[in-house]
């Protein structure tokens, strides 16, 4: 398989694509999978389960020259929104991807003026089936979602949540190519159990390191056999911090950077320091945080998470709290008044389709020589 000769061996292939793993700091003690957190007893974490496998704990670090930061520095911005990502990540500034959850709040993002939006789990969760996150979404509802939103604007890089990958190794290089198909930029992948929650609730469980670090190989070795080459942006996730302890969280993003993750997220860091920290340990791979009003990690602003050092800052439910906050009251508006008019402040139909793009479909057809649209 193409990906495959990216990865260390004791007899490398190729030795122009392989590098040894720089010296790294001891690892923490092993610590078990799967326990709740609110059940955990740290001071018997680590004598729980055996020590991980010798070939796990110094791997060969991936390398893909092609890849390498250094050649998205320069150069127009690219028209295939990884590309893009990968450039925006190579270049001074953070990226900033407000959550959406539909198509409506996608073109409100859009029409904000951001360049990078991002698929939050949670939201397409809630707004495709009506669910919380506990996952009952599926590959399919993932998917499909991603579809729309990366057609209104394929140019603009999308980050999308794929939970854990939806099963083992061969259902996470299936969620790469599906993904990738479907127009997504990134995608992260996540070390929860298959059995997994809203990284913002309690009572969550992880695997082991060893099966954390093959979701991250399956997904490097699938992107890697896209046919022509394709940039698409693997991002590693750890939830263990809540769990097993930020040195674990660390020592596990460590592992998947070595396995081919382009960017580490460390959900639910609870201070400005823990960011910092993990950011300087993890150094030179970039960093995503997730802000999410309420939640575990501080409320930082863009520009606080920039100085920190934090290369992606992602707001996962910014739009569907709004559209909460703003149904509800309509809702509640209409049930007491009767009438639609004060929650509707002045958008007639014509203004809302404006929103949804009626001025480019209109466009179009009249250059194709339509004339069903002269007149709306």
């Amino acid at each position: 398989m193409p990906g495959l000769d990216l990865f260390g061996s004791s007899t490398p292939a190729n030795g122009s694509t392989v590098v040894e793993a720089p010296a790294a700091a001891p690892a923490p003690a092993p610590v078990a999978a799967a326990v709740p957190e609110e059940k955990q007893e740290p001071q018997a974490a680590a004598a729980v389960v055996p020590a991980v496998p010798r070939g796990l704990a110094a791997p060969a670090a991936y390398y893909n020259p092609r890849l390498d930061p250094k050649n998205f520095l320069e150069g127009p911005l690219s028209w295939n929104p990884a590309t893009r990502l990968r450039q925006m990540l190579a270049r001074p500034g953070i990226v900033i991807a407000p959550g959406i959850c539909d198509g409506i709040s996608a073109r409100c993002a859009l029409e904000a003026g951001f360049d990078c939006l991002y698929q939050s789990g949670a939201a397409t969760t809630a707004s495709r089936l009506g669910q919380p996150d506990l996952a009952i979404a599926t590959l399919n509802d993932f998917v499909q979602s991603a579809q729309m939103v990366c057609s209104l604007d394929p140019t603009v890089p999308v980050i999308a949540d794929a939970d854990t990958g939806f099963g083992g190794p061969a259902m996470v290089a299936r969620t790469v190519t599906q993904y990738a198909r479907a127009g997504v930029a990134a995608m992260h992948i996540e070390d929860q159990v298959q059995t997994k929650r809203c990284g913002h609730l309690l009572g969550k469980q992880v695997v082991s390191r060893e099966e954390f670090v093959t979701r991250i190989r399956a997904a490097v070795i699938a992107r890697d056999s896209i046919p022509g080459g394709s940039d698409f942006v693997i991002i590693g996730r750890t939830d263990s911090a809540q769990v097993l302890g930020m040195d674990e969280a660390i020592y596990r993003l460590k592992l998947a950077a070595d396995a081919g993750a382009d960017v580490c997220f460390i959900e639910g860091v609870r201070t400005a320091e823990l960011l910092t920290s993990t950011i300087e340990a993890l150094a030179p791979k970039p960093v995503l945080v997730n802000v999410i009003s309420g939640g575990l990690t501080p409320s930082f602003t863009t520009s606080e998470a920039e100085k920190l050092g934090a290369k992606i800052i992602i707001f996962s439910l910014v739009s569907c709290v709004a559209a909460v906050h703003g149904i509800r009251a309509a809702m509640q508006s209409l049930k007491k008044t009767g009438t639609d008019f004060t929650s509707a402040r002045g958008m007639d139909p014509k203004a809302f389709f404006e929103v949804m793009g009626l001025s480019d479909v209109v466009k179009l057809d009249a250059q194709a020589g339509g004339k069903a649209f002269e007149v709306v």
